[in-house]
């Protein structure tokens, strides 16, 4: 399951891959891809969020999020537990990230996530946590990388 943006270049269409997911025996594990760290932290959400529900949700409520971290694989984690928090206490099923900052220095991060009430869908995939089992932020080859393991 890979999820793609089309971005034009010149004539000729390319696919520039959001997020992946990987094999992983009991677990779900994902890498997430972005050209900067605001985009990677924001497609790692899109693949969480994918993992919730893979198809389209309405935008009627909205959160503001905010969380820091001690590097890139705590505010990661911080952040993606952020939407773990919202759809375990408020029914909250996130769709898209908004207005995303990220403060490299102090490792902040904060955005909106848009999304609907649980109830309005047919969730069923239960994500018990976030891990920091094979986690890591990096910049390989000119792009930015992340990779998650979420237990199920």
């Amino acid at each position: 399951m890979d999820c793609f943006i089309e971005k034009s270049k010149g004539i000729s269409e390319i696919m520039e891959k959001k997020f992946e997911f990987l094999e992983h025996t009991a677990d779900i594990k994902f890498r997430a891809f972005g050209k900067n760290t605001d985009e990677v932290f924001e497609n790692s959400a899109l693949a969480l969020f994918n993992i919730l529900y893979n198809k389209k949700i309405k935008e009627k409520k909205n959160y503001k999020v905010k969380v820091n971290g001690k590097d890139f694989e705590s505010l990661l984690y911080n952040f993606l537990e952020e939407f773990l928090v919202l759809f375990d206490s408020k029914n909250f099923l996130p769709g898209r990230i908004k207005n995303l900052k990220l403060n490299e220095k102090e490792f902040e991060i904060e955005a909106e996530v848009v999304g609907d009430d649980i109830k309005n869908y047919n969730a069923d995939v239960h994500i018990k946590a976030i891990t920091y089992h094979n986690m890591f932020v990096k910049k390989d080859k000119g792009r930015w990388v992340s990779q998650v393991v979420v237990d199920v």
